[in-house]
């Protein structure tokens, strides 16, 4: 079981369990490989879609501000009512750290407790991270986020292999930065090496030779790979070097990507996509006497939806 990195004693007030918080559902035994875990909760009816939580205190909800004057505190009920909205729909949820650290010791206490809330909701985590360190700062990286409660982490790969070694031996599943979704990602990703691949082609063959030895039941590895859904024209290239890995995929949505440049990055078998939106789903506009988490639910039905299609389609 993850443990908390502060002492419950040191936790602000707010944060620390309360006597009549409601009990957890019971979920099925969770498979200990995250593909195989993410399999489970598919074949159980979900969609392959991924809610972003990137709460950004500005476009909070006024009410619940107002509820919550405190910074991290705001951005913990944010984060538990998103989740508590999306429970059922989305078999993962990505927290992106740097909104929590900002805030501090108070958003990293928030960022962790709203990690537990999400695990104990039955959905797999991923820190949204991107570390890229060597050695012990590596090991520590990894440690960080194991005991924090992920399930599965963002990397950069950039150093080599020695940065992506240490979260495997944590037990954790990693996603590398292969083919991001951001304009400029064109400076680095799509340059071209002696040998004719481009930046991004060998980072995809590093990912798929890291993640060979492993693979799940089905054959997915636990190294898997952002690719960005506005890239789709290299969707079928990138595909074909990482045959086993699960594409963690960006920029849906709100970026511009669609059901079809999706559809671009399936396995044969239909499989092998997490498709991430955040903006579009955690704040959508709400429809006239509509709560914001009743407003939620219906963009992540709505997501869900979409990206079903994709692969009944």
């Amino acid at each position: 079981m993850p443990r908390c990195l502060m002492p419950r004693c040191l936790l602000p007030r707010h944060l620390r369990p309360s006597p009549h918080a409601r009990t957890a559902p019971t979920i099925p035994q969770m498979p200990t490989h995250f593909a195989d875990a993410l399999h489970q909760r598919l074949a159980a009816g979900a969609s392959p879609i991924c809610v972003g939580l990137d709460p950004v205190l500005d476009k909070i909800p006024p009410t619940l501000r107002a509820e919550h004057p405190a910074p991290a505190d705001a951005i913990h009920h944010f984060s538990r009512g998103v989740i508590d909205s999306i429970r059922g729909l989305a078999p993962a949820v990505k927290f992106q750290s740097a909104c929590y650290e900002r805030h501090a010791s108070q958003g990293v206490a928030a960022l962790e407790a709203s990690m537990r809330y999400a695990r104990d909701a039955g959905l797999l985590v991923i820190l949204d991270a991107k570390r890229g360190d060597i050695g012990i700062s590596s090991e520590h990286y990894a440690a960080a986020a194991a005991n924090a409660g992920a399930h599965a982490i963002t990397l950069s790969g950039y150093l080599g292999p020695s940065t992506i070694a240490p979260f495997l031996a944590s037990g954790l599943a990693v996603f590398v930065l292969v083919r991001t979704s951001n304009p400029d990602s064109d400076v680095v990703q799509a340059q071209r090496l002696a040998d004719g691949r481009t930046v991004a082609e060998m980072m995809a063959d590093l990912v798929h030779t890291l993640g060979a030895s492993h693979l799940s039941t089905r054959g997915q590895s636990s190294v898997g790979a952002v690719v960005g859904a506005t890239k789709a024209a290299e969707a079928a290239a990138l595909r074909a070097r990482m045959p086993n890995q699960i594409f963690l995929i960006p920029g849906y949505g709100a970026q511009g990507g669609t059901a079809s440049d999706v559809r671009a990055m399936l396995t044969p078998s239909r499989q092998g996509i997490l498709v991430t939106a955040s903006r579009s789903v955690i704040y959508p506009q709400a429809n006239s006497g509509e709560d914001w988490a009743s407003a939620i639910n219906r963009a992540a039905k709505s997501f869900a939806a979409e990206i079903a299609t994709v692969i009944t389609g």
